[in-house]
């Protein structure tokens, strides 16, 4: 059997909450795995700012995903702020152990309905989804902080620099664009290791920005 798919994705990324509405195609090829990882973390990692760190980057994404959301036909709505924390719902998410029914909570309550990630009566809800009314006592664990961190730096060993990706053979796909490339590899890898994808994929840099 093959390894399953790992969709890493942080709840404080909306293009997350659109690709999850499209995981149901890569699941037909492979079951997939959803791991809550820090984006904080993971651009520390690379020496990144985040596309909200960017004051015009930042009225940019928020009409891109909303019009993304639009054309997918996604209900859609930004929360009250943005960036927020988001470590208590993805460490809520890391106590649940990705649970399907969970993720898809978090993501319609705070993306879907535009609600507070923060707020303690989404985050029972996401709870209460799961079946563990109960797990909200976890969030404070260390068990459950160290699982986060470590998921997020196996995250970014494995090369993710953004979320949501999905990694698959150890390729990766980043953002709810990258889900049809996705799909056709799951359908023919083989297109993914010749031609011009095979030479890309090894193209040499002609010039580096200083830093």
């Amino acid at each position: 059997m093959p390894a399953p798919a790992l969709w890493y994705f942080d709840v404080i990324s909306p293009f997350a909450h659109l690709a999850l509405t499209r995981l149901g195609a890569i699941r037909e090829q492979r079951p997939v795995v959803l791991k809550p990882i820090v984006f904080g973390g993971v651009l520390k990692a690379w020496g990144q700012l985040g596309p909200a760190e960017i004051a015009p980057k930042r009225v940019h994404t928020y009409r891109l995903a909303t019009h993304k959301a639009q054309a997918m036909g996604v209900p859609f709505r930004f929360p009250p702020a943005h960036p927020f924390n988001p470590l208590a719902m993805l460490r809520l998410l890391t106590a649940l152990n990705g649970n399907e029914a969970a993720v898809t909570t978090a993501f319609r309550l705070v993306w879907g309905e535009g609600r507070d990630a923060n707020d303690p009566a989404v985050l029972q809800e996401v709870a209460d989804t799961a079946g563990l009314p109960d797990a909200l006592a976890l969030i404070g664990e260390q068990e459950v902080k160290d699982r986060l961190r470590q998921a997020t730096e196996e995250a970014v060993a494995a090369g993710v620099f953004g979320v949501p990706s999905l990694v698959i053979d150890g390729e990766v796909f980043w953002g709810v664009d990258a889900m049809p490339m996705a799909l056709d590899y799951l359908i023919n890898p083989a297109t993914f290791r010749s031609g011009e994808m095979a030479r890309v994929s090894t193209l040499p840099q002609g010039i580096q920005r200083q830093r």
